[in-house]
């Protein structure tokens, strides 16, 4: 994913998770925001430490969902109105790891969705 596509200002952060608007399909969770002064979609991936303790595990999810996201974006890069782009946040909510498959499906699910 190029740099102008991740989500790494705190300011934005700060503003995604404190004005946000938030939709969940287990085993994920967006948070959105719909923005007029980025460039690009951005987003970021977590997966908490809380539930899944060692990193290997943790960076397993985030490249999963990572590539699920990567594969499908096209879904609200070409309907994109004007110059409205979206912070988006996708946290792992689960505690037990789901296969790939479930999880691309749940993340576009979600693009649909944003796409309305």
């Amino acid at each position: 994913m190029p740099k102008h596509e991740r989500l790494s200002s705190k300011k934005l952060i700060a503003s995604l998770f404190k004005e946000g608007k938030a939709y969940t399909r287990y085993p994920i969770r967006l948070i959105y925001l719909p923005v007029k002064d980025t460039a690009s979609h951005q987003v970021l991936f977590t997966v908490p430490r809380r539930s899944f303790k060692k990193a290997v595990d943790r960076n397993l999810l985030k490249r999963q969902m990572r590539e699920a996201y990567r594969q499908h974006k096209q879904l609200i890069t070409y309907k994109s109105s004007g110059d409205v782009h979206f912070l988006l946040g996708y946290i792992y909510i689960a505690r037990e790891k789901f296969a790939y498959q479930q999880i691309e499906t749940k993340i576009v699910e979600s693009l649909y969705r944003l796409k309305k």
